[in-house]
């Protein structure tokens, strides 16, 4: 993927999926990449069009909740490419879960009942709803792996104020209601997912992404009450079958463990699923699109243009 260098561009930062220019200290252009990342490591082969799928649902999503909160996308210019505020990020992800999946399960299956400060019921199978979503924050780690944290410790180190937490888990809580509910006109359930804020002045944003398969996990409404009952795994569409994978080849992102090799098959059935979920959560058909790098770049750079990031 081209590293290209905008008019005014003050900042570059290469993420585990995104690359992020900041123009002029008050913009920032996420260039959506094919790579994939699983347990925080970048996995040696991209997928084809994953960048696309994400840029595309965030940026339906933000519109379709856009009268929730102030978020800080302005413009998406190509397939793969948004421009937007930028924010000062609070250091830490609101994770939140309506179903007793994932890293909740892994948590819940050890033995433990707590997880972030919130006490899990007795008494739950895999997947099955919690009485009220739960929210279970986690450090946004620079380097390294993001970590559990729990409401009191944030407030305890001042990572976030009192007054800025409560209104950001009020958002938290009212975009996950929005996403369940469009989640369920498609037929699905919106198991867990995760958001990110900042603020501008005394503003606070959405920012980065929102429900999509690398931040959330769905179920199939259809046929998933029958299959709890019968102790079957649900239907799913996240990446999480990609972590599945990983585990079954004996890699947690741990040290020492190597990435087990990918397949061109394996590859393609990656990419199937990505374009999958896009078709089944917007409700549209997949248009893939593959835009030459010189082509992305004069777009995006006209894009800036014409919001006034840039000089025309």
């Amino acid at each position: 993927m081209a590293n290209f260098q905008f008019p005014r561009q003050t900042g570059f930062y290469s993420g585990k999926v995104r690359d992020v220019y900041t123009i002029s200290d008050e913009w920032l252009v996420m260039i959506a990449s094919n790579r994939i990342s699983a347990f925080d490591v970048i996995l040696p082969r991209p997928i084809p069009f994953k960048g696309q799928v994400l840029n595309q649902i965030a940026a339906y999503m933000l519109h379709a909740t856009e009268d929730i909160c102030p978020n800080w996308l302005v413009a998406t210019p190509t397939p793969n490419s948004a421009i937007g505020k930028k924010c000062n990020a609070f250091k830490v992800e609101m994770v939140i879960r309506g179903n007793l999946t994932g890293h909740a399960w892994r948590t819940y299956q050890s033995g433990k009942r707590v997880l972030c400060g919130v006490t899990m019921p007795e008494g739950l199978r895999e997947n099955d709803f919690f009485p009220e979503p739960i929210i279970t924050p986690s450090t946004k780690a620079d380097v390294g792996h993001d970590e559990d944290i729990s409401r009191d410790e944030i407030l305890k180190r001042d990572i976030v104020s009192i007054k800025d937490y409560e209104v950001v888990e009020k958002y938290t809580r009212a975009l996950f209601e929005r996403g369940k509910d469009l989640a369920a006109k498609q037929g699905l359930i919106l198991v867990d997912t995760k958001y990110e804020f900042g603020k501008i002045g005394d503003t606070i944003y959405l920012m980065d992404e929102i429900h999509t398969p690398d931040s959330s996990r769905y179920f199939y409404a259809d046929g998933f009450e029958e299959r709890q009952k019968a102790g079957e795994k649900q239907k799913q569409l996240s990446k999480e079958f990609v972590r599945e994978w990983l585990i079954e080849n004996n890699f947690m992102g741990k040290e020492g463990q190597v990435v087990p090799a990918m397949s061109d098959e394996w590859i393609d059935v990656i990419s199937k699923r990505y374009i999958e979920l896009y078709e089944k959560v917007i409700g549209e058909y997949f248009v893939p699109q593959d835009l030459p790098e010189e082509k992305n770049f004069e777009i995006i750079t006209s894009a800036l243009q014409e919001i006034g990031a840039v000089d025309g």
